[in-house]
């Protein structure tokens, strides 16, 4: 039985995992950096040190935890990109010093790409299938088509739904980071009417044609809407706000998901059960969740996602990614490079940065 550890350093968690071909979850570690909620974002030199610091650590304590040996792994997976490139690299020298010492083979991992197969280790969903890849850094709509092979239909033309909700989240004085709290307080909203009549906020994009998100107009909404506020926001008006924010934000992403629906039924009309999948850090939302479930359900395709623990960074992500690839036989020399950006489907053309 193949054996494949994976290493996940792009932002600000450190993670350690390793799996098997069977689809078992031996050891899933992940380490959350808490140096950075005092910046109200990540700050690149303080996550590659704080990576460096505990790296050789949790790839200790994974192989204790799983009782097994260098000698028992069949590959080394880590991600190389894209990512903050100072942690990326601590986790590439690390895979790659393993490699070299044990003589065991390295597969380079798109993280993009662990979120993409995320699903596949967690249920049995077949290519091709929707994936709507939500998070911090990411709003991208994609067919997966096979390990490797993507389409992708619409990205965000300017900021991530992820970085909108630390932005909303950050404006209200909020903690870091933005999506848990700020759903939370949506939660506590108790006239949604009202707080729809008192803030509201556009939905960029809505009804427009093609895919692609925007998310910069709804970021700059909150600001001007915070402005006005007193100096001291009132936890119902906090409140009422993110749910009004909530709001917009699900009406963007199930519009502009719903066109990619239709395009994919019509390039996919072979598969037998068409899927939509959502991935990444702002999958475990469960407000959007729900909107997606809907839409599914009236266009009588299955909805999947990750369990909420592999949504955001992990390890297990790029430890299953690389053993997709792996058992492919798509491994990577020892001098492979890293990348900051690295698009999932190379031949899209390029979005203004």
């Amino acid at each position: 039985m193949k054996r494949v550890l994976g290493i996940e350093t792009s932002c600000d968690e450190t993670a350690v995992a390793i799996v098997t071909e069977k689809k078992e979850l031996l050891v899933n570690l992940i380490l959350s950096q808490q140096e950075h909620a005092i910046f109200g974002g990540v700050v690149p030199e303080i996550a590659a040190r704080a990576h460096l610091n505990h790296i050789d650590v949790l790839v200790k304590e994974a192989l204790d935890k799983s009782g097994l040996g260098f000698t028992d792994l069949d590959a080394i997976a880590v991600t190389a990109g894209p990512g903050l490139i100072g942690g990326v690299l601590v986790g590439v020298m690390t895979a790659k010093a393993i490699a070299a010492v044990h003589r065991i083979p390295l597969v380079a991992v798109n993280h993009l790409e662990g979120h993409a197969l995320t699903v596949r280790l967690t249920d049995e969903v077949a290519f091709p299938y929707l994936l709507l890849l939500v998070s911090g850094g990411h709003c991208q709509l994609l067919v997966v088509e096979g390990v490797g092979k993507y389409k992708r239909f619409g990205t965000t033309l300017d900021d991530a739904v992820g970085e909108c909700f630390d932005k909303t989240a950050k404006l209200l004085g909020l903690d870091y980071p933005g999506g848990p709290v700020v759903e939370r307080l949506a939660g506590e909203c108790t006239d949604h009417a009202r707080a729809l009549k008192k803030f509201p906020l556009p939905a960029p994009l809505v009804g427009k044609e093609g895919c692609d998100f925007s998310f910069s107009g709804l970021k700059t909404a909150v600001k001007l809407t915070v402005d006005k506020l007193p100096d001291v926001i009132q936890r119902q008006d906090a409140a009422d706000l993110c749910y009004s924010f909530q709001q917009s934000v699900a009406h963007v992403i199930n519009d502009r998901t719903e066109r990619a629906l239709k395009k994919y039924l019509a390039l996919c009309p072979e598969q037998k059960t068409p899927t939509l999948v959502v991935a990444g850090g702002v999958a475990a939302n469960q407000m959007l969740r729900k909107g997606l479930e809907e839409l599914s359900a009236r266009y009588h395709v299955r909805f999947a996602a990750p369990p909420l623990k592999l949504c955001t960074d992990n390890a297990a992500m790029i430890a299953w990614a690389g053993m997709e690839r792996f058992l492919l036989g798509m491994t990577d020399p020892p001098n492979f490079p890293v990348f900051p950006r690295w698009p999932l489907d190379p031949d899209t053309v390029k979005m203004p940065s």
